[in-house]
């Protein structure tokens, strides 16, 4: 029988039940045997030897915290007895050596893929860039017509039988906003504009608010008038009535839409983890890590965001920066995030949830070694401010919080075609663009079979490489239409906006 045991790292001190163990039970790891003083959840950890009181506790390769008092061998391992090392401020230094073998890897990886790339059948936009829906975007500039947009894709559905729907998404603000947020809502409001899933486009106002009409075509800039139509409510005596004629005139422009075929590198694909458990840097973030060396390695674009959980990770992200200005745009990254956290009087290390700590996540090191997995190996080609889009190829960094909606909504904007995110609690959330829902283990891809796409938990039975490619195959599937995420299937979508400021 295989070990209930993983050690991730020949470095670590700690190792991972893949399944329950019971006190008393005794496995063996790696040559190593280990008998089990309490029962160790799944998940969850188990020392590999004594530990002293302030020792560090190594996963990954990496010190995930130090122990609060010695913890004898088989003991389990998690927050009540270890605590974190972070603080707010931290050191970093380029090793340009490890980038240059990081690009040599990614060479490696794209020559595996020379005359390989999957092809997939998509949407090819004027503005260069591909969809992999043709869907009907309906966007309020400001919360007092969500209800509005909300009447009136109830009608677009069943009336205009567009194939990918009609899709609101809601929001509280575009008003009495100040700065930076007000900017903010903006800027991502008129990304979403643009986003080369949405074949049409109403943007829907009220007339009276901060951001108006005019100063927001502005930020849009140039669009196709057939497919994207503003309609400011105050000025019409039927709202309702005139926005239901433009939904016509725009269903009419995206009715000659036809699939053509495209390799996958053309696509944008976002990573993200929610929920997680200790099996999410083991299963469910290293898969989306072999994806991300694949789709780059094609020459495919990729988005990893959630700064805060890069918190304890970061110098293996900064390690592989191509060169010493994005490894400054990286550094910049962080600690802005920081500062962001210090000017509000809050820790950085304010993290893992109680959903983690309960999956076996103990630190927001632990948390952090986890989530970068899903960056792979891949070279860091750019860092983006929030509500970038992206113009470069390869992994880029994108700023944004740890917070599923505000940051999946950041990567829909940004650009992303689609979004894998892994779970090892489970969620039903849905961004704008289809959200891949990757499992962690397999009890919950049974469970919660009508929220996940995809069971990661295979890893643990099956061999990597067969996983991968059907997985990569799935994403095919969805990127062709033939198939759709279950947030798709569930009608789960919306949008949140980062806010740092005062709401007059």
């Amino acid at each position: 029988m295989e070990s209930k045991l993983i050690r991730i790292n020949s470095l670590d001190n700690v190792a991972v039940a893949i399944a329950p163990i019971t006190k008393g039970e005794t496995i063996e790891v790696e040559g190593i045997q280990v008998t089990a003083v309490t029962d160790i959840p799944a998940g969850h950890k188990i020392a590999l030897k004594d530990l002293e009181a302030e020792e560090k506790v190594i996963k990954y390769g990496y010190p995930i915290g130090a122990a609060k008092q010695a913890i004898a061998m088989g003991s389990h391992v998690h927050a009540f007895n270890i605590h974190t090392c972070l603080s707010e401020t931290a050191e970093y230094t380029y090793d340009r050596q490890t980038a240059v073998d990081c690009m040599e890897m990614a060479k490696q990886d794209k020559a595996k893929w020379e005359g390989k790339v999957p092809m997939v059948n998509v949407y090819e936009r004027a503005n260069g860039k591909v969809g992999i829906r043709n869907e009907l975007w309906i966007i309020p500039t400001v919360g007092c017509v969500n209800r509005v947009a909300m009447r009136l894709e109830a009608w677009a559905n069943e009336v205009l039988g567009l194939e990918d729907g009609v899709h609101a998404f809601t929001h509280p603000y575009g008003c009495s906003q100040m700065g930076t947020d007000h900017e903010n809502t903006r800027r991502i409001l008129a990304d979403l504009v643009h986003h080369p899933n949405a074949g049409g486009v109403l943007v829907l106002g009220l007339g009276c608010e901060n951001n108006t009409m005019d100063s927001f075509k502005q930020l849009v800039g140039e669009v196709d008038t057939n497919r994207v139509k503003f309609l400011v409510s105050q000025e019409s005596v039927d709202e309702v009535e005139d926005a239901k004629e433009l939904l016509k005139q725009i269903a009419s422009a995206m009715a000659g839409d036809k699939r053509t075929q495209a390799p996958m590198s053309r696509l944008v694909v976002g990573f993200k983890c929610g929920g997680s458990d200790g099996l999410s840097g083991i299963t469910g973030n290293p898969l989306v890590g072999r994806f991300c060396n694949a789709l780059t390695a094609m020459g495919g674009t990729a988005i990893l965001t959630e700064v805060p959980e890069m918190f304890g990770a970061e110098q293996m992200l900064m390690n592989r920066c191509v060169t010493e200005d994005v490894y400054n745009q990286t550094v910049d990254l962080i600690n802005n995030f920081k500062e962001y956290f210090v000017a509000h009087n809050q820790v950085v290390y304010e993290n893992p949830s109680p959903g983690n700590k309960a999956g076996g996540i103990s630190t927001l090191e632990d948390k952090s070694l986890g989530c970068v997995q899903k960056g792979g190996r891949a070279p860091v080609e750019a860092v983006l401010g929030y509500g970038d889009m992206v113009t470069k190829p390869g992994l880029n960094l994108l700023l944004g919080p740890g917070n599923d909606i505000v940051s999946t909504t950041a990567m829909s904007a940004s650009g992303c075609n689609m979004i894998l995110f892994t779970t090892g609690r489970g969620t039903p959330l849905g961004s704008p663009v289809p959200t891949v829902k990757v499992a962690t283990n397999t009890p919950l891809a049974q469970k919660k079979a009508n929220w996940i796409d995809f069971n990661a938990g295979q890893l643990l039975e099956r061999d990597a490489e067969e996983v991968t490619s059907d997985f990569i195959d799935l994403l095919v599937q969805f990127a062709n239409g033939e198939k759709h995420t279950k947030n798709e299937i569930n009608g789960y979508r919306e949008i949140s906006l980062f806010k740092d400021g005062v709401i007059l």
